[in-house]
Parts: C-alpha cells; structure tokens; sequence
C-alpha cells in the first residue's frame, strides 16, 4: 500500500527465541561393541554402546540366536524456571499510515516497559504483523473505512518471580491496544530432568527383561541395542485474555507449578539357555 512506505516497522528477532526452545525429543540407536558388566537381577549384561545407527550382529547377538524385546518408561518432575509470554498489539485508522504508526507506538512502549523489567532485548521478538484494510457494509456495498494493523511481540521471561511484573508493566504501558495470547513454561535447560525420565526408562526395562526371562526359564545375554523412543514434547500454552485499560493489578500472578517430562526406550536382549 503507497500510503504505508514510509512507515518504519520495528522488528525485533532473537536467535534463540523460546518458540524455537520448546522441548525436544531426539531418538538414540545404541547398539553393544564391547562387552561391560551390569547386574540387575542376577542377570550380566553387555552394555559397552555407541551412538549411531545401529551396527551389524556382534558376538552373542547372532541372528540366530532367541531375542527378547522389552519397553521401559520412564518420568521425573521438575519446577519450570522460564516463561514465554506472547502479547498482541492492535490498532485502527483512517489511513494504512496512521494505523502501522500507531501500531508502531503501542510495541516500541511495550518493549521498553519489557526492558524496564530486566528483559533483554535478544530475548523479545516480534512473530507477527499483519496490516489489512476494514469494510463496512451498508446496502451490502462494501466500503472501506479504515485499516488495521496487528502485530505479535514474543518475550521470554528468565525468571518467574519477577515475570508478573514484566506482564503487568506491559499491560499498562499499552492499555486497551494489548491482548495477552498465551503464556508457556519450561525449563531453560531441560537436559537434566530429560535425562533422569531416560535413565529410569532404562531401568525400568531391564527389571522387565529380568523378570521376562527368569519367568521363560532363560538368561539374558548382551544388549543388542537399545532405542529411545522419546518424541518432541508439545507444550500447551495457557490462554489468557486481554486487559482493560488502566486496570493496574499489584501484579500478575505467576505460578510455575511442576512439569513432568517422560520418556520411553525400547531394549533388545539377546537370550541364552540357563
């Protein structure tokens, strides 16, 4: 539109911003190459394991040979420290020009009450931003009244104590114009309480092999390979509505709880006779 060039939008990216963090499952394929000692139930088992796809029969995995297929899962529970927050920003006007500028206006008071409360500027981005024309319809006709313009700022709050602040000095700073979209937890490094859920997907699976072949009256050889199952956990944003203009809360109540992060495995055994 020629009436909106010269409007200078403000962007606003961030390399890791947090809808590119939501949590991520990967799949591992190990597969035994050595042998090493564990003992669970009284049985030995091989687990010398490599990272890759999986290789070809070792010793003691011939195809040959009986196998037992067994799956364990596996959960742990942790305090999410990190919260995404996505604001939207609306405005309407005459003209295409006044609407991006005043749009415009709304974000840049958003961002500096952001920065106000600590958030870094690599950590708010803006997602969206559409500019559309508005028709009213009187006889049926439809005639152009004004434009529209709409834009989405995501911002990733490090620290829950003080995001209800954050979240309120936003509200504030941009009145009737701010909508709040959605509000997600998670962990700003996950790896930890992830690799608790797979350590005891893991266990879980070789006191199953133990019982499976204690019951079959066999013994378990070495691990043939063992598979995370695990896929990408989709977090569900909480929805929240927008604020009224000049409503000043003390502040908005943020509450982690817990998160729970589960995992899966699949192990394969090689068995032998007692």
């Amino acid at each position: 539109m020629s009436d909106a060039d010269d409007v200078h939008t403000p962007i606003h990216t961030s390399p890791d911003s947090m809808l590119g963090r939501q949590h991520r499952g990967f799949r591992l394929v190990v597969a035994v190459v050595a042998v090493g000692a564990l003992v669970v139930g009284g049985a030995g088992l091989g687990l010398a394991l490599s990272a890759g796809a999986t290789t070809p029969a070792t010793a003691g995995c011939i195809s040959s040979q009986p196998r037992l297929t067994v799956q364990g899962t596996g959960q742990a529970e942790g305090t999410p420290d990190v919260l995404t927050a996505v604001f939207g920003f609306s405005s309407s006007a005459p003209s295409a020009t006044a609407a991006l500028s005043q749009n415009n206006a709304e974000v840049n008071q958003a961002l500096h009450a952001l920065t106000g409360k600590g958030v870094a500027q690599s950590d708010m981005q803006t997602t969206g931003l559409t500019l559309v024309p508005q028709y009213v319809y009187p006889n049926g006709v439809p005639t152009r009244n004004g434009f529209a313009a709409t834009s989405t700022v995501t911002a990733t709050l490090r620290d829950t104590n003080t995001a209800g602040d954050a979240i309120d000095a936003v509200v504030n700073a941009t009145g009737d114009a701010a909508s709040i979209n959605s509000l997600t937890f998670s962990f700003a490094n996950p790896a930890q309480v992830e690799d608790q859920a797979r350590g005891r997907a893991v266990h879980q699976a070789v006191a199953h092999a133990a019982a499976m072949a204690e019951a079959a009256g066999r013994r378990l050889g070495p691990v043939c390979s063992l598979t995370d199952n695990t896929q990408p956990t989709l977090l569900e944003p909480y929805p929240s509505a927008g604020f009224a203009s000049g409503s000043r809360a003390a502040s908005v109540p943020v509450e982690p709880g817990s998160q729970t992060e589960t995992d899966q495995v699949t192990m394969v055994y090689a068995l032998r006779s007692r």
